[in-house]
């Protein structure tokens, strides 16, 4: 597959809220895209300069992006990489659209006598995440509405595809990017799972440590693709790029999933002082309860002790003061 337009700027910025990744990359070449296309449509299209791909710039800053758009037969294709799964793509589609449809029509003619067409739009999200996910699912703009209504206004569709091993093998196997992209990063997790192992007997290992053996295992997996002419040109060319990517991929999930454990922590163990001190508050509350209640009863026992011994020095027997009391004959001798 022939890579054309190769001076791109592929920069990453620390920012997670847009991130270019590898996948991302790849389809803002046109060959690429056209093969995902086909792979999704069941085309078999050769000219890749029939992919009119777009990008959100001159000085428009947006805080979601999606990884690829493009146009084709006058089809607005909207792709994206999930590798943590989020249910609301359908949300972040809608303003991918709104943004791009700001840079395609012009105001005046929102409110010409004439009708504005647009492209018929197509929203697709390639999930590879760890978390285990059906091999295909939809998600609707209207699944987060907070009042259901079975005839929504306004509806968005999202098809998410689960490209892991064993889940939707026709689609990869008709897409050599996506079959490339899932070849390349299941090298990378298998490299950081030995490593891992390896790690766990050194004396230290930290952030820094974790870093380094993550670059290790990146190059290892562009190594791999290169020597088996898996997409190699592109990992040849695009190493720095596709390192400082994927780097930042993971030192980001890292992140995210170190904050998540020490959250956790922290609420376990606020959780285990507020049950404590909730617990103190319960007990002597409960404590007081009970005080009053056996309090109370105690009260009552006295009570009924001074009336039976009245009444049985005036004469009353047992079964006499157990009927007037409401009591048994067996509570009467008790307090006698």
């Amino acid at each position: 597959m022939a890579q054309k337009d190769k001076k791109r700027n592929y920069r990453s910025n620390g920012n997670r809220e847009y991130k270019s990744d590898v996948i991302s990359m790849m389809l803002q070449i046109p060959e690429y895209a056209l093969d995902v296309y086909n792979a999704m449509n069941d085309s078999a299209y050769t000219d890749p300069d029939m992919i009119q791909i777009m990008r959100l710039e001159n000085g428009i800053s947006l805080s979601v992006r999606n990884d690829a758009s493009f146009f084709i037969n006058n089809y607005l294709n909207l792709y994206e990489h999930q590798s943590t799964y989020s249910p609301n793509a359908p949300l972040r589609f809608l303003i991918y659209l709104t943004n791009l449809l700001k840079t395609t029509i012009r105001k005046r003619d929102l409110y010409s006598r004439k009708r504005v067409q647009i492209a018929t739009p197509h929203f697709a999200v390639f999930y590879n995440g760890t978390e285990k996910r059906p091999e295909k699912e939809v998600l609707k703009l209207s699944d987060a509405f907070i009042n259901h209504t079975d005839t929504p206004e306004i509806e968005l569709t999202v098809t998410v595809y689960n490209i892991n091993p064993d889940n939707n093998t026709q689609l990869l196997e008709k897409s050599e990017v996506l079959r490339s992209y899932m070849i390349f990063v299941n090298r990378v997790r298998e490299n950081l799972e030995h490593q891992k192992k390896i790690a766990q007997n050194a004396p230290e290992y930290d952030e820094a440590a974790y870093e380094e053996e993550l670059e290790v295992a990146i190059n290892e997996a562009i190594d791999y693709c290169v020597k088996h002419h898996i997409m190699e040109e592109f990992f040849r060319e695009n190493r720095n790029e596709v390192t400082k990517s994927m780097v930042l991929d993971y030192t980001w999930e890292r992140r995210e999933e170190l904050i998540r454990a020490e959250e956790y922590e922290d609420g376990k163990r606020e959780g285990y002082a507020a049950g404590i001190s909730q617990g103190r508050a319960e007990g002597e509350k409960r404590g007081r309860a009970e005080g009053e209640k056996l309090g109370r009863a105690e009260g009552e026992r006295e009570r009924d002790r001074f009336l039976i011994n009245r009444w049985l020095q005036k004469g009353k027997t047992v079964a006499e003061i157990a009927e007037d009391l409401g009591k048994s004959e067996e509570y009467v001798e008790s307090l006698m």
